[in-house]
């Protein structure tokens, strides 16, 4: 069929894959970082401008169709022109969080956020962030006549700002204010934010095309960082995402949007038609590298030591909530070490105690997927942690089901390469339903397989002889988290 590019342009760069459209595999590949701007706000030039270097010396030569994904929960804010009103308002704006707050209580709380749009608002949402500007920037506000994403405005720009704007389920499921339960937005809650409705982008199907440049390159659909993430690693239902970085999230593939009154599950759209139910904890390899430091090492060495010792960390239990919880909702305790006996008191044992404290917390955002009728048969491990030989060695007996450690690859870029030649497919002919195949998700034309990329190289690690000894350490840790944190954890069920 050709070549197809995957972009994706994170909080600090951008990067390409060039792919062959058939076969998935990776041609040539390009990278550059921001431009410096440090902070939650950023002239969206920079992206444009990263774009370009990172496409720079002919790198897409040939190509015939690019897929864009980028950071979610960013804002755009357009007028009536399409001119920017004000730099773009990105990532966990911790400025907007009184917003937040704001926006739970005019709506009716968590139970109303979550049935509107599976979602309860945070700092780092766009209606949030809506919110933030009619309250501190009024005159501003007033000006915005359009809102979009990063990867909706980076798709327009490349297709040469046409009338028609666009964006797809996943990205639109981020912004707190399009349902992935009923597939719409609420303009209501845009007004609840802003004081005034505003131009939204079409929400474009899994395989659906953005447009054509004037040189007939197509753009696909584009979507979010995370689903893009998850096209790419090849997962489906069944499987589950752990992402361990300062703070953990888990998410999972389903066939349908989950109902959470508590709002301790995120409702997302992924980028296949499904859905991509999302837990997050605060705390995940900010212990281990607290840990490293009080005992005088690096994430290395607290695993080589950690190893030293045995599961159960000679009875010591960790609940590792350093900087209060989410999963657990406990926003304002602090950490701490239970079951310290005079022989425990050795650095293998603590280090042990922080791997299955941080592995046991995620474990319980795991247990929330499930409880709400989400199969879990396999997990895979994300991040730098995922490569340590403790968390490889006491993961699957905690989490108890197989744990697959990817090779490390530009999976959001080549997520977003592998929808381009699914729109391109579809677009031209040469992806086509199956005899008999069922409407698509939502209803409409029948549902075309995307391309048939091969998953991703991995290592895969069984819980074998070790589940027993797992779950038994799970269940203390359970046991101390429940007498320290009464009714703090309850599973939905």
């Amino acid at each position: 069929m050709g070549i197809v590019a995957g972009l994706d342009s994170s909080s600090a760069s951008t990067r390409i894959v060039v792919c062959d459209a058939d076969t998935g595999a990776v041609i040539r590949q390009g990278y550059a970082p921001h431009p410096a701007e440090k902070g939650p706000e950023i002239d969206p030039q920079a992206w444009l401008m990263s774009l370009g270097e990172a496409a720079g010396k002919g790198l897409l030569e040939g190509v015939q169709a690019i897929g864009v994904a980028a950071q979610q929960h960013g804002l755009v804010p357009l007028d009536a022109e399409g001119n920017l009103v004000r730099p773009a308002l990105v990532g966990n704006d911790r400025r907007a969080q009184s917003a937040a707050a704001d926006l739970l209580d005019a709506l009716g709380g968590r139970s109303a956020w979550a049935q509107a749009v599976g979602t309860v608002p945070q700092a780092a949402h766009t209606v949030t962030k809506l919110r933030w500007l009619a309250r501190t920037e009024p005159e501003n506000a007033a000006r915005i006549a359009e809102v979009m994403q990063p990867h909706d405005w980076l798709a327009w720009q490349l297709l040469g700002r046409p009338a028609r704007r666009t964006t797809d389920r996943g990205g639109a499921s981020a912004t707190g204010f399009w349902s992935a339960a009923t597939e719409s937005y609420r303009p209501d809650l845009i007004e609840l934010a802003l004081g005034h409705q505003v131009r939204l982008p079409e929400v474009l199907g899994p395989s659906g095309t953005a447009g054509f440049t004037p040189e007939g390159l197509l753009i696909s659909a584009g979507t979010g960082e995370t689903m893009a993430a998850a096209f790419g690693l090849g997962v489906g239902e069944g499987d589950a995402v752990v992402s361990l970085g300062a703070s953990g999230s888990v998410f999972g593939i389903h066939h349908e949007a989950l109902a959470d009154p508590t709002g301790t599950i995120t409702s997302f759209a992924d980028a296949t038609g499904r859905h991509l139910p999302v837990v997050h904890t605060t705390n995940a390899v900010r212990v281990l590298r607290g840990t490293a430091e009080m005992l005088g090492t690096d994430l290395e060495g607290l695993s080589e030591l950690a190893l030293e010792s045995s599961p159960g960390a000679y009875g010591m239990v960790m609940l590792p909530y350093l900087e209060g919880e989410r999963t657990p909702h406990l926003p304002h305790t602090a950490g701490s070490l239970h079951g310290i006996r005079r022989e425990s008191m050795r650095p293998e044992h603590l280090a042990r105690a922080a791997v299955e404290g941080m592995l046991c917390g995620i474990a319980d955002a795991l247990d929330v997927l499930r409880g709400r009728g989400m199969a879990v048969r396999r997990v895979f491990l994300l991040g730098a942690a995922a490569d340590l030989g403790a968390v490889q060695a006491a993961a699957p007996g905690l989490f108890g089901v197989q744990v697959v450690v990817p090779q490390p690859a530009e999976y959001a870029a080549l997520g977003a390469a592998r929808q381009a030649a699914w729109a391109w497919g579809v677009a031209h002919g040469t992806l086509t339903p199956a005899p008999g195949t069922e409407p698509s998700p939502g209803g409409g034309s029948p549902w075309i397989d995307p391309p048939p990329w091969p998953a991703a190289a991995s290592q895969v690690f069984e819980p074998g002889d070790g589940l027993a000894v797992g779950q038994a350490v799970r269940q203390q840790f359970a046991a101390v988290r429940d007498e320290t944190h009464p009714g703090a954890f309850q599973r939905e069920g």
